[in-house]
């Protein structure tokens, strides 16, 4: 598992922090792994933090909640557009294929011809060195490969399900597994 995987929870992960939670994985390593919870988007709107990067966030004008560790930090990834280089540019860094990681300090200005869209995230989900290995053997989580559009998605998309769906089967039929079991 590299950057731009995915991890999708699984079907009985029910905390709220990572229940149906679709990650992006931006670096795994030796130190251990660090992603973006990419389906929490928060109440709160860009314009009461980073104002100026509402533009370049459109249409999802809030802040994402990347996952519970170092929630007073914040992290941009965004979506190169085609044919668009960034070898020359401060503050962009490309993690896998068309996916970035953009430094909020960057200016927006600079950034937005460049990418078709990008997301802020507060916080991010970390595992250390072998953590992630364990939950992987008890099935909490299920590995992808990711899509430029996972990372851009409009926030009312069902993302854990549309990633299901794009899977083979068994995978594919864990899409239509209830949110509530007891409502069934």
């Amino acid at each position: 598992m590299g950057p731009g995987s995915l991890l999708v929870s699984g079907t009985h992960l029910t905390e709220p922090v990572f229940r149906r939670s679709v990650i992006y994985v931006i670096e795994n390593n030796d130190g251990g792994t660090l992603g973006m919870v990419l389906n929490r988007p928060s109440e709160t709107p860009l314009v009461d933090g980073l104002p100026e990067w509402s533009a370049v966030c459109s249409p999802a004008k809030v802040f994402h909640l990347g996952g519970p560790v170092k929630l007073d930090g914040a992290l941009c990834l965004g979506v190169l557009r085609r044919g668009a280089g960034i070898d020359d540019v401060d503050g962009i860094t490309r993690v896998d294929g068309r996916v970035v990681l953009i430094d909020v300090a960057a200016e927006p200005l600079d950034v937005a011809p460049l990418v078709e869209g990008a997301r802020i995230f507060v916080g991010y989900s970390g595992w250390t060195f072998g953590q992630l290995d364990g939950e992987l053997l008890r099935d909490d989580w299920m590995v992808f490969t990711s899509r430029p559009g996972d990372i851009i998605a409009p926030p009312q998309v069902d993302l854990w399900g549309r990633v299901l769906r794009r899977q083979p089967q068994p995978w594919a039929m864990l899409a239509t597994h209830p949110i509530d079991v007891e409502r069934n």
